[in-house]
């Protein structure tokens, strides 16, 4: 029998044809471990905002560096800057997606600050210059015109640096056996 007419066959969920034998997916839905949060966050670079003000919400892409208690950011002035000034009560997720069945996700909340010149700002930039990046990487990654060497002086670091301490965290994850990947 045809690969086509067998598909018709499951897909009309007459079950297979004589011979076609089917594997069962092994799926595992669950939480995720205090360690298994903390590598995730670790290892992605880009997450996602959630911040709320005036009556609106509004959930933004951001690229980050973290050092195991606040999120660093860079950014320049704009609806999320104004949003979180407001109201510094944001959200912040992060996941890793290697297809619809095989992904974890971490949603984090936590305070907003900004940072100006100074020793805090200098640890953020640091941390924002160190992460690891892929070598064809977006502009707004790239903190200085030496990228990707790190630059001599913070205060050629363009835009408005902040940080989120993330107050409580939260992991879900979802691992089958099906091992077909596709790109976010």
């Amino acid at each position: 029998m045809s690969i086509i007419r067998q598909l018709i066959d499951i897909s009309q969920q007459k079950g297979p044809s004589p011979g076609v034998k089917l594997q069962k997916r092994i799926t595992m839905f669950g939480k995720l471990t205090c360690v298994q949060i903390e590598e995730l966050l670790q290892q992605q670079i880009v997450g996602r905002i959630g911040c709320h003000a005036n009556g609106i919400t509004y959930v933004v892409p951001v690229s980050y560096a973290y050092d195991g208690e606040y999120i660093y950011v860079r950014s320049v002035e704009g609806m999320k800057l104004g949003m979180m000034r407001k109201n510094p009560e944001v959200c912040f997720e992060v996941d890793n997606t290697r297809n619809l069945s095989n992904w974890q996700s971490v949603v984090a909340w936590g305070l907003f600050q900004e940072l100006p010149a100074g020793k805090e700002r200098q640890h953020a930039v640091r941390c924002l210059e160190e992460r690891k990046l892929p070598v064809s990487s977006s502009e707004t990654m790239h903190l200085s015109p030496q990228w990707p060497f790190t630059s001599e002086n913070e205060a050629e670091v363009q835009g408005i640096i902040f940080r989120i301490r993330l107050m409580q965290k939260s992991g879900r994850y979802e691992k089958s056996d099906n091992h077909h990947y596709f790109a976010t």
